[in-house]
């Protein structure tokens, strides 16, 4: 997996590294067990501090996207098992932002919906490619 980070995005290099392996994980390009660069190879590559690489894996970790081995890595971790009330309250901080945003543009709910199944069809369909 290759990463890029933006230091004039208005969000954190940290977040965008968090992002990224988000993204990398729903889509598929990572799976449970894949091994993350280490925070010195990840924070050359992007020519960042290793305490921000270390940061987003922190977050990553507590968020329970990845587990760190101490001496063999950072790893993708196993699915989740939650509950579908945490599943439901991890994801209600980006939905309210997204019907914000939604407002913000003038976009309906209506459209948004549709917005949302169109893109939850087309990662099933991506999963289902890879």
């Amino acid at each position: 997996m290759r990463f890029a980070v933006n230091p004039s995005d208005g969000m954190p290099i940290y977040r965008q590294i968090m992002q990224q392996v988000i993204d990398a994980i729903a889509g598929g390009a990572l799976a449970p067990g894949d091994q993350l660069p280490s925070h010195r190879e990840l924070a050359q590559a992007l020519v960042v501090a290793p305490l921000t690489i270390k940061k987003a894996y922190d977050e990553l970790e507590r968020g329970g996207y990845i587990r760190m081995q101490r001496g063999q890595g950072s790893f993708v971790a196993e699915r989740t098992t939650m509950s579908p009330e945490e599943k439901l309250e991890r994801l209600t901080p980006l939905v309210r932002r997204l019907v914000h945003e939604a407002s913000v543009l003038g976009v309906d709910s209506r459209a948004l919906r549709g917005l949302l199944t169109e893109q939850m069809e087309a990662l099933k369909r991506k999963q289902q490619e890879d």
